[in-house]
């Protein structure tokens, strides 16, 4: 069984220059917290003595996400900690009872990360904690602090020597929320007692700088590279020298712009991934998203990405689009239907309407939901996130992604708005009927391509990137409203027979596909206005410029 819970903390260190037993700087006294905000005692709860094994792959993809996998033993929450980033301060923290292996939700939860890769330990942390409750005036427990003394071996890719520092903790009580402004009364007293936010965002982070410098400081004399280490201070790093001469940057390329949006797009992907598994709202819309916007670039920059290449990877990704869009088609066409259900009054709603339309929803829920972690289970879909590491790691560059990024990914944007227009006008053209809404969908599609493609222009092109890309949301939702009433109308059909077959009224369901049809010829008689206004030529003269 594994438990959840939101982790809102804060780290801090010392500044004091005296160096502690360690040989590092040592932590001054815990200033006084009594009427730091809101607190009005602090209550000792004696030291744990806290045994952590951290897990990761050798090549330490956990580490690189800010995700940390612990077996600890000690305090009160002993046994299996996963921890994965939310937000500046937050983390979401999932446990599981001591055991040998890691559990196989937590792995489960990982799988975008390791993939086929090994879990092994990769530190181990001794910590003498200190703990102390800030506790109101009703005895309401805010919040904790923890001085932490921690000595740290590091254990791959071979063991170190041991490091020690001492920290503080402050994390909120649970039920406390984000509760910013006690954690910045408690800031303001850290730092007038001599302490600062830690460098570092997590003990094993700190315990591998650490290692790793000492390591360093042996190798060059105690200096490190460059010159000797004064007294007390850390000798510098091989990469923090070759940090301080940064080498002059060349102008904006195309494969600059272009591969920077495929990277986010890839690692939102992965960071998503637990997310969908755990059924978190918004995640599987917003991972379907991030594929369709890693398989539009493709398209739209095939200038820049060799489409030899880029086009296997894109029917890969249009599969992962269509295995996720059966439940985000369900949850969307379930919103509207609700929606538009609430909206009639009570004597309009004959028979049991409502409980039609949970069933019918949460029937296809099920099934839809074990199609997306069917997905996220398979090999394929593994054999495609090695398959985009790699396309990052040696892109496929052509010709013009060496040159400047504007006047590349100007035409670019330019050459989908010409293909999305040839739909439009082919939509405006087409009688209402079945073919038209065949061709307005076709034309929603064409719209979201050129979307996202000037969105991704916009650290070339700045605000008439943006600008544009407005415009073409605004097409989008018509479009997209118009396509949403074509589904909703064909669910509608579906439950008014349901309903006559049970015996119901079929009363509801007909007012509402009326509803719907009138809503979607609303939307067509928009579009001839919408889109004389969109497509004025200053608008496409306003990007090139």
């Amino acid at each position: 069984m594994v438990d959840t819970k939101q982790e809102i903390e804060r780290k801090y260190e010392a500044t004091a220059e005296e160096a502690g037993p360690s040989g590092r700087p040592d932590l001054p006294g815990l200033p006084e917290l009594t009427g730091a905000g809101p607190v009005a005692t602090v209550v000792s709860r004696g030291v744990a003595t806290l045994e952590a094994t951290y897990y990761d792959t050798p090549g330490r993809r956990l580490l690189a996400d800010g995700i940390t996998l612990r077996h600890r033993t000690g305090g009160d929450d002993e046994g299996w900690h996963l921890k994965l980033p939310v937000g500046p301060d937050i983390r979401e923290e999932l446990h599981a009872p001591l055991g040998g292996e890691v559990p196989a939700e937590m792995a489960t939860l990982l799988r975008s990360r390791v993939r086929h890769d090994p879990l092994r330990p990769l530190a181990h942390l001794h910590t003498e904690r200190d703990r102390k409750d800030l506790v109101a005036a009703d005895g309401t427990v805010l919040a904790e602090v923890s001085v932490d003394r921690v000595t740290a071996r590091r254990l791959a890719p071979e063991e170190s020597e041991p490091v020690r520092w001492t920290e503080v903790e402050v994390e909120l009580a649970e039920d406390r929320g984000h509760d910013q402004r006690l954690l910045d009364a408690v800031e303001v007293r850290l730092r007038d007692g001599g302490l600062h936010r830690a460098d570092t965002p997590s003990k094993l982070a700190k315990a591998l700088a650490e290692t790793e410098r000492a390591a360093v400081a042996v190798e060059s004399g105690g200096g490190g590279p460059g010159k000797p280490a004064k007294p007390g201070q850390p000798a510098k790093t091989a990469r923090q020298v070759a940090q301080a001469a940064p080498e002059p940057r060349r102008p904006l390329g195309a494969d600059d712009v272009v591969l920077d949006h495929v990277r986010r797009q890839i690692d939102a992907l992965v960071r998503l991934d637990p997310a969908v598994r755990r059924d978190v709202p918004d995640a599987v819309h917003r991972m379907r998203v991030a594929t369709r916007r890693l398989r539009s670039a493709f398209r739209s920059y095939r200038k820049v990405l060799d489409r030899s290449v880029t086009d296997p990877i894109g029917d890969e990704l249009k599969w992962l689009a269509g295995e996720l869009g059966v439940e985000r088609d369900r949850e969307v066409l379930t919103e509207r239907l609700e929606g538009r259900l609430a909206e009639l009054p009570e004597e309009l709603r004959r028979g049991p309407v409502g409980e039609r339309l949970h069933h019918w929803s949460h029937g296809r829920r099920d099934g839809a939901r074990a199609t997306v972690l069917g997905a996220l289970e398979s090999e394929r879909y593994l054999t495609l996130l090695d398959t985009l590491d790699a396309l990052v790691a040696d892109p496929p560059l052509r010709r013009a992604a060496a040159k400047p990024a504007a006047p590349v990914v100007a035409k670019a944007v330019l050459r989908d708005y010409e293909r999305l227009a040839g739909r439009m006008a082919t939509a405006l053209e087409t009688p209402p009927g079945p073919d038209r809404d065949v061709a307005v969908h076709q034309a929603r599609k064409a719209a979201k391509r050129v979307r996202y493609a000037a969105e991704t222009a916009r650290p070339a092109l700045g605000k008439p990137a943006k600008r544009f890309a407005r415009r073409m949301r605004a097409v989008q939702d018509v479009l997209g409203d118009h396509q949403d009433s074509v589904v909703a109308r064909e669910a509608l059909r579906q439950l008014a027979t349901q309903a006559h077959v049970a015996g119901e009224s079929d009363f509801t369901f007909g007012l509402l596909y009326g509803r719907e049809e009138a809503r979607a010829a609303a939307r067509e008689r928009e579009l001839p206005d919408l889109w004389a206004e969109v497509s004025r030529k200053k608008h496409r003269a306003d990007l090139e410029a």
